[in-house]
C-alpha cells in the first residue's frame, strides 16, 4: 500500500496561485465598490429631479432679500469716489513735480554758493592733486611694466 502525502503538500504554493487568489478577490472588491456606486448615485439622481415646491419658494425668497440688502447706492458712491481719486493725483503730480523742481534748483544754487567758499575751494583743490598725482603714479607703473616685457 502506497501512502499518498497529506493534500496541503499536494497543492503547492506558487506565485501563480498567489496571483489568481488576489486577482480574483481585487476583481470582487472592485465589483462591490461599483454596485455600492452605481446605487447611491442613482438614489440621489432621483432624489434630487423632484424638488419640493415649498423648498424652491424659500430659495426665491432668499435670493430676493439679499438683493434687497446690498446697499445699492453706497457702492455706486464708492465708485464715484474712486473715480474722483484716479484723476486727483494727475492734478497733484503735477503742482508736486513743478515743487520739486524749484526745490532742487534751489538746493543746487545753494550747493554752488557752498563750493564758493575758501575752505572748500582749497580742499577740492587738494582733492585735484591727489588724484592727479594717482593717475601719474599708475601712468609710470604701467610704462615701467611695458618696458620690462
Amino acid at each position: 500500500m502506497e501512502m499518498q502525502p497529506p493534500l496541503w503538500r499536494r497543492m503547492r504554493f506558487t506565485f501563480r496561485n498567489a496571483t489568481m487568489v488576489i486577482c480574483s478577490l481585487n476583481l470582487v472588491t472592485a465589483l462591490i465598490l461599483l454596485h455600492g456606486f452605481f446605487n447611491s448615485y442613482s438614489r440621489s439622481a432621483v432624489a434630487g429631479t423632484q424638488p419640493n415646491s415649498a423648498i424652491l419658494q424659500h430659495i426665491r425668497e432668499c435670493e430676493e432679500m439679499r438683493l434687497a440688502m446690498q446697499p445699492l447706492e453706497l457702492i455706486k458712491r464708492v465708485r464715484e469716489i474712486q473715480q474722483e481719486a484716479y484723476v486727483e493725483p494727475e492734478a497733484v503730480l503735477q503742482k508736486g513735480t513743478k515743487q520739486a523742481a524749484a526745490v532742487d534748483l534751489s538746493k543746487r544754487l545753494k550747493d554752488f554758493r557752498s563750493f564758493s567758499d575758501a575752505t572748500n575751494l582749497k580742499a577740492l583743490e587738494e582733492w585735484r592733486k591727489r588724484k592727479m598725482e594717482r593717475a601719474r603714479q599708475r601712468l609710470r607703473e604701467k610704462n615701467g611694466t611695458t618696458a620690462r616685457l
